[in-house]
């Protein structure tokens, strides 16, 4: 038992007065649309979780658009023998972020109707690009940080003009971002590299460019304030991509579900919290407004406000906004 002010309260009570919505809530809510969705449509679906379909083929019927499952499809057959297009293992799950962006984006890029993302990410702070707008999911370039084998650095959404360029990571049910495989894959203690010059970090010693370009773009003396904990072992995609981005000539931009308590949250008193304001601290000053987020409810709103899009009816109805 706990003391609170003058009456002693369990740990289960205490719970109770956690000002945040947990989690495993907000999971177990888009897990519910995600089935009913799916049910309603006469899908088959795992045997274990109604939430996901049956098999990734099925992957298509994830995308509320049939002309944005053929986009994605003839950008497959596009790039047959170049390089596969990165489709993501579970694009069949209705928690899904590469299918979320599919379906919330996706339509806007074949109607050739940027103007709510637009909208929305000039409510940011950032420069909308100039000229003619291309739009293209799963960028990467592997020349950025000399990623020579394997999956490289993978950007979910990717905006360009004449100059500005947009650099945009999708989270739905994400509780994270990405961390390092070599501290998970056991070959790394989490040691912060920056004492030793990076000889303890094995992807330096295979020739990766992340700490020359943490280097570079003044990172530094950020993470060596981090203490001893190497900050990649649990934010390595976070730095990984905003740098991609600042290499790029380019903006990093944070698109998220503004219910989901990981990444962003805040207190009665206005104090925010979460993954986001905790990660910025670490960008250097000059470059901090080049990193920015905006709101799935954001785009949703924006898209509604047009009044040409009768599709994100049905994206409310998918993901449970109201």
């Amino acid at each position: 038992m706990i003391k609170a002010g003058n009456v002693e309260k369990s740990s289960r009570e205490l719970a109770k007065d956690w000002p945040f919505k947990r989690y495993k809530v907000f999971e177990n809510e888009l897990r519910h649309v995600a089935a009913n969705w799916f049910s309603e449509k006469g899908l088959p679906t795992n045997a274990r979780m109604g939430y996901c379909l049956k098999s990734h083929d099925s992957w298509t019927k994830n995308i509320i658009c049939g002309e944005v499952a053929d986009y994605i499809t003839k950008r497959q057959k596009e790039l047959e023998g170049k390089e596969s297009y990165p489709l993501h293992k579970y694009a069949h799950h209705g928690l899904s972020s590469q299918a979320m962006v599919f379906n919330l984006v996706g339509p806007l890029i074949v109607k050739k109707d940027l103007e709510p993302l637009r909208e929305v990410i000039e409510e940011a702070g950032m420069n909308w690009p100039a000229g003619e707008i291309e739009a293209q999911f799963e960028y990467d370039d592997r020349d950025v940080f000399n990623e020579d084998t394997g999956q490289p650095t993978s950007i979910d959404l990717f905006i360009k003009g004449n100059s500005e360029r947009i650099f945009i990571e999708a989270k739905l049910a994400e509780k994270e971002f990405g961390g390092c495989s070599i501290f998970s894959g056991g070959d790394c203690d989490g040691r912060n590299p920056i004492s030793s010059d990076y000889k303890d970090c094995y992807l330096h010693h295979i020739g990766r460019r992340y700490w020359e370009l943490m280097d570079k773009f003044g990172f530094r003396e950020m993470v060596s304030e981090s203490g001893s904990i190497c900050l990649f072992v649990n934010y390595y995609q976070f730095f990984r991509e905003v740098l991609f981005s600042l290499e790029k000539k380019g903006c990093f931009l944070l698109l998220h579900d503004e219910r989901n308590p990981a990444f962003w949250k805040v207190s009665k008193k206005g104090e925010e919290f979460g993954l986001w304001p905790l990660l910025k601290e670490f960008v250097p000053d000059k470059y901090k407004a080049s990193i920015g987020r905006v709101t799935i409810q954001q785009l949703v709103r924006a898209i509604e406000k047009s009044g040409r899009h009768e599709w994100i009816n049905e994206f409310k109805l998918k993901y449970g906004i109201v």
